[in-house]
């Protein structure tokens, strides 16, 4: 960024800067250790003028709030610890942030198939941070006697999301209602527990993926 902005138009500016930084790193380090510290800070006040990237600013209000928290958080932390510090803060705020937006996202269409059984067509992801949405979205006592839950959109993708599907067969079991599972995988076959017996089988349409569960061989 210091080589464009102050004039260079050329791949060969790179290797050139790379190549006197190792030089001075390897031959010239006595004559460094010579330049004044204040000398040094001055310069780096310069190369932090010069590599800040102040259009930044103006992109406040038209960003998701989200990236500008985690933009202001590494700018802090690196000032604060250092960098690599900051580039490990800023994946987990970003994947926190992503899990979040995530469990948003999970939903169910409700329709009735040609037996008069009432279906829940599930779509999104299923993982730990939408486990209480999901439970959320059914309702046991008001459901008819038979009830299906379809799978075909939406991915089952840890064990929480598989407790959360055994937690709701029980409820279902409890109520006196009998619950029909579609289009999981034969992964989720082998990991659930309450609702195992309660998954119909289609080899030809069943989806193959496997949650994130030490469980599986």
């Amino acid at each position: 960024m210091i080589n464009v902005t102050n004039g260079a138009v050329k791949n060969i500016s790179g290797i050139a800067a790379a190549l006197f930084l190792l030089s001075f790193i390897l031959f010239a380090s006595e004559w460094i250790q010579m330049i004044p510290l204040a000398a040094l800070i001055g310069l780096m006040f310069m190369v932090s003028e010069k590599t800040f990237e102040w259009g930044s600013f103006r992109l406040f209000g038209k960003v998701p709030p989200a990236d500008v928290l985690v933009g202001l958080t590494v700018a802090i932390v690196t000032v604060l610890t250092d960098l690599a510090m900051a580039v490990i803060v800023g994946v987990i705020i970003s994947a926190l942030v992503f899990a979040w937006q995530q469990a948003k996202h999970i939903e169910v269409k409700v329709t009735t198939d040609e037996h008069n059984w009432k279906v829940y067509e599930l779509h999104g992801a299923l993982f730990f941070a939408s486990t209480h949405n999901f439970a959320a979205l059914f309702t046991p006592k008001d459901d008819p006697d038979e009830i299906v839950i379809d799978f075909k959109f939406a991915r089952v993708k840890d064990h929480s999301a598989i407790n959360a599907i055994d937690a709701l067969a029980e409820r279902y079991t409890q109520a006196g209602k009998k619950l029909h599972l579609r289009h999981l995988s034969p992964d989720c076959l082998e990991l659930l527990d309450k609702a195992k017996g309660m998954i119909e089988i289609n080899v030809l349409e069943d989806p193959r993926y496997h949650p994130a569960d030490n469980r599986l061989g």
